[in-house]
């Protein structure tokens, strides 16, 4: 057995964190950390409260929603392109739309 608490970053993560030293990486570890426990909840659930896979499946997809696919991001963008955006509002929504364009394949 381990003396590393369940939620603690794993070591080589820890050393990375400290080679890179920003927010980004931190935020990297607590995710991991976020999901450790998640994982551990979710076993907890089926191994002692007798919850079904499907239901833990749920559970799990509700606390880690995916994010919105790029085309549903430009999607999004598109139908909000109407509602008189500054100029800076509008060029974060093109720039969404163009990423998604240029993720098509040619033909």
């Amino acid at each position: 057995m381990t003396d590393q608490h369940t939620i603690t970053p794993p070591p080589k993560l820890v050393e990375w964190l400290q080679d890179l030293g920003n927010l980004d990486a931190i935020a990297l570890a607590y995710q991991a950390g976020a999901d450790q426990e998640l994982e551990a909840c979710c076993e907890y659930l089926v191994r002692c409260a007798q919850w079904e896979p499907e239901d833990v499946d749920e559970l799990r997809a509700a606390r880690r929603p995916k994010p919105p696919s790029l085309k549903e991001q430009a999607l999004t963008a598109l139908s909000e392109a109407d509602q008189g955006l500054n100029k800076s509002e509008w060029q974060q929504r093109s720039n969404t739309i163009r990423r998604a364009l240029e993720a098509l394949p040619n033909d």
